[in-house]
């Protein structure tokens, strides 16, 4: 089979392997739709994310989906020919975390397209099958890939408690942005309100229904947010960028006793942050790792067609082409990019 190979050189190549066989556990998938994630991007580029390296030849790609062509023996022959996604990580089910149902957090996951650990940019992947998710009928498999990224979405909605009637402001109209307001939409806020620094973006989120957009390349961010929220604030900030001045503006734009939840990574892991004014206002301040759970919800408003997740896909590739659309995937007004392979 087929398989897109990142070396440590940086060079993004095809070769073969052979298919995998399925442990007793596991199901095999033939790919079929595979988003290029910010992440994979940041490999291609520079090789490393924090501690994980790039040190020997990995496999990217970790938003994935696909039908299922085989089965080990413990899996149910039925599954044989059904249209799955794929959550990429796979926790240890027994440390302290993982016992806690806050399985995101497990030390020991395995994680699709992190090293070591290879990814989905290939013909086939082996997988357990308690991580297949089935696609009902009228979700596409480019939907079910984009599960993860509306899962990491989700998974912040969930982190802020946002509820009916909420205000909420998303730093960065990338895919976590764009999918978290559809998120935060599909808990019951009201008003949303998104901002970032390239202009197509913030059309696309227009478009998709944000109540306004901030381009913070031309206007204050916390001054647009009081003059829409007479001077109140948001329920709630959602940071997707990983900007330092979109951090720092988040503390300025949320109302006293709201929440801030934080889930771009910055360039580097330190700023200073205003302690006092955390206290005197009461913040909530939240960290959001990936998700949990979160899998069998995305999947059901994808089904209900309560959120769009097609939309933010800018443009297809096929495995021969994948080094020319990660090249593609760089352009700053490019949102999502797809790996599609034969078949949906």
């Amino acid at each position: 089979m087929r398989v897109a190979v990142l070396s440590p050189d940086l060079e993004l190549t095809l070769e073969e392997r052979d298919r995998p066989t399925p442990a007793a556990d596991e199901v095999v998938v033939r790919m079929r739709s595979i988003g290029i994630c910010g992440s994979d991007v940041h490999y291609y580029e520079h090789g490393r994310i924090g501690d994980y390296v790039v040190d020997s030849p990995l496999v990217l790609g970790h938003e994935s989906a696909g039908e299922v062509v085989a089965v080990g023996e413990d899996v149910d022959d039925a599954r044989v020919g059904e249209r799955v996604t794929l959550e990429p990580g796979v926790p240890c089910r027994r440390c302290e975390h993982c016992s806690r149902g806050e399985y995101n957090l497990c030390p020991d996951v395995t994680f699709m397209a992190t090293p070591p650990d290879d990814g989905a940019f290939a013909e086939y992947v082996a997988w357990p099958a308690d991580f297949a998710y089935a696609l009902p009928d009228g979700v596409s498999l480019d939907e079910g890939a984009l599960v993860e990224p509306l899962s990491v979405g989700i998974h912040v909605a969930r982190r802020a408690n946002v509820g009916v009637g909420d205000s909420v402001l998303v730093t960065g109209c990338g895919p976590i942005g764009l999918l978290a307001m559809e998120a935060v939409r599909a808990a019951g806020a009201t008003e949303v309100v998104i901002s970032d620094v390239v202009p197509e973006k913030l059309t696309l989120a227009e478009e998709r229904g944000a109540d306004l957009t901030v381009d913070v390349s031309e206007e204050d961010l916390v001054a647009a947010v009081d003059e829409a929220t007479d001077g109140r604030g948001v329920d709630v900030v959602i940071e997707a960028s990983g900007a330092p001045p979109a951090v720092q503006s988040a503390f300025d734009a949320v109302r006293r006793g709201g929440s801030v939840v934080l889930v771009g990574l910055a360039p580097d892991g330190e700023m200073p942050f205003d302690t006092n004014e955390i206290i005197d206002n009461e913040l909530d301040v939240f960290g959001s790792f990936r998700y949990r759970n979160t899998y069998p919800a995305a999947i059901d408003l994808l089904a209900d067609g309560a959120v769009d997740v097609a939309g933010i896909v800018d443009f297809e590739a096929g495995l021969d082409d994948v080094d020319a659309a990660f090249r593609r995937a760089q352009e700053p007004e490019t949102v999502k990019g797809m790996i599609r392979l034969d078949g949906e």
